[in-house]
């Protein structure tokens, strides 16, 4: 009978040590958009001299050309088939013309952003999204591509191109957005 306790004590310890806080539903969403300007702030104290409540921190503006803002001209997206992650051929030439830019403007920097159709959970689509992110970064750093020019991102299922149900408006939603 005791070694029948220690046991299930030994169970339940270990059942609680793996237990987590964290709330997968609920995990926030980070905006890394350069929109966002003069946050408001809750803790009093924070900006030399500001009054509580505000951000003292000013969005900073720089001088770029409008081609190198932009990217190179023409499709800056590479679409996937249903619930994968490989290059199709036509992607080749989207990614050539894009790592060309980055190699010849090593100042610019690219994101690119995995995007998924909304059929599958939360968490499947943003780690399918992560994977083509990364599978198009692979093919732009085999082609010269400096990695610290280029970082993948994923936004999952949560910002469709087309919100329409039908296969064509799903087939919009996969895909790579490269943004400068």
């Amino acid at each position: 009978m005791l070694i029948r306790s220690i046991s299930m004590a030994v169970v339940i310890a270990s059942l609680c040590a793996c237990s987590s806080g964290v709330k997968l539903n609920e995990v926030p969403v980070e905006n890394k958009s350069a929109t966002a300007v003069n946050n408001e702030v809750n803790a009093p104290g924070i900006g030399a001299g500001s009054a509580v409540g505000q951000n003292s921190v000013a969005g900073v503006m720089t001088e770029k050309s409008a081609v190198s803002k932009a990217g190179p001209t023409g499709s800056n997206i590479v679409f996937f088939d249903y619930d994968s992650f490989t290059l199709k051929p036509e992607a080749r030439t989207v990614i050539e013309k894009n790592a060309q830019f980055l190699q010849a403007n090593k100042q610019n920097k690219a994101m690119l952003e995995g995007h998924t159709d909304e059929r599958g959970g939360r968490e499947y689509n943003l780690a399918l999204g992560q994977k083509r992110a990364e599978s198009v970064r692979r093919a732009m750093t085999l082609l010269g591509v400096s990695d610290s020019q280029i970082e993948a991102v994923s936004f999952g299922k949560e910002k469709p191109a087309d919100s329409g149900m039908d296969e064509s408006a799903l087939a919009k939603n996969r895909r790579v957005e490269i943004k400068y």
